[in-house]
């Protein structure tokens, strides 16, 4: 099954120092693109498991005896780990957002392009779609979305005119509503931010995040490292926030001798981005931002 090029690939997994007998995680499992770039600097007794929701991914399961796939949201990290009688590792890797495979499945409703259902869901066995968001919802909680997780000004007007032309059905049919609002010469940009904030809403995208990296303190070794691949403000700003404060709201908290109370250390000052190359050569690069993090040992 064909899935994206995995972004940053050499410097996401550079970025994880693979210890050869080490214990890995890929959050994001997908096509298995950076998966199988772990296992290639493994040695014979490491370990690497694999999380993915979406059910398609099971067709890309590494024939390898040092990998294991979880079929879970990563959201259950901690819990999953310990299922497979894992408490720590040494090292966690999540490209967030959603994989090619994805948006170019056209029944799946993630891409405008297709007259698809609306669907949305990154796990085709939950109840829950975009379907369900855009015929069920206020226009209060319509507008909050669009607002909060699209960061669309005409959030307002947009809500009223969805409640109008209800039922929607497919994916074109929330085209044609939402494009009367789209600014002049940003109506691709504008349709795939309106279709972006329903994304996060259906999958609770952001709160998922939020719940991993809450875990990976205590999923993590000493001096283990979390690494993570965002796609737009909201993921990055969540990330950056934890590494840099250890919370969302990125208030940096002081103890009694002005050391930061935090139990990572971020290894990235900046977020790293695509080289051009890479951008020319795979689109959905252009807008990847990484960034690392180290789990604290008692002595720092």
């Amino acid at each position: 099954m064909d899935y994206h090029k995995p972004v940053l690939l050499d410097e996401s997994v550079d970025l994880m120092s693979i210890r050869e007998n080490g214990c890995y995680v890929d959050l994001t499992f997908g096509g298995g693109g950076h998966s199988r770039e772990i296992l290639n600097r493994l040695g014979p007794e490491g370990k690497l498991f694999g999380f993915d929701q979406d059910p398609d991914a099971r067709q890309n399961i590494l024939d390898d005896k040092r990998f294991t796939l979880i079929e879970s949201n990563f959201r259950h990290l901690k819990r999953m780990l310990r299922f497979q009688g894992v408490g720590k590792v040494d090292g966690i890797l999540g490209d967030f957002g959603i994989s090619s495979h994805q948006v170019d499945e056209g029944s799946r409703g993630f891409s405008l392009r297709y007259d698809a259902p609306l669907d949305m869901r990154m796990n085709t066995e939950k109840p829950f779609s975009a379907k369900e968001v855009l015929n069920r919802y206020s226009e209060n909680q319509l507008k909050d979305l669009f607002w909060r997780y699209g960061e669309i000004r005409a959030a307002l007007p947009l809500s009223r005119a969805i409640l109008k032309a209800r039922p929607l059905e497919t994916t074109f049919d929330l085209v044609a509503v939402a494009e009367k609002f789209a600014p002049r010469n940003k109506h691709g940009q504008f349709i795939a931010q309106v279709f972006q904030a329903i994304r996060i809403e259906v999958n609770e995208e952001l709160k998922v995040i939020e719940e991993m990296l809450e875990q990976c303190p205590d999923s993590l070794k000493p001096g283990g490292r979390i690494v993570c691949i965002s796609y737009h403000s909201l993921e990055d700003r969540l990330v950056k926030n934890f590494f840099r404060s250890g919370n969302f709201d990125g208030k940096a908290e002081k103890d009694f001798y002005g050391n930061l109370i935090r139990p990572l250390e971020p290894v990235t000052r900046k977020p790293i981005a695509p080289e051009a190359t890479e951008i020319n050569e795979n689109p959905r690069a252009r807008s990847a931002k990484l960034r690392a993090a180290e789990l604290l040992t008692k002595d720092d």
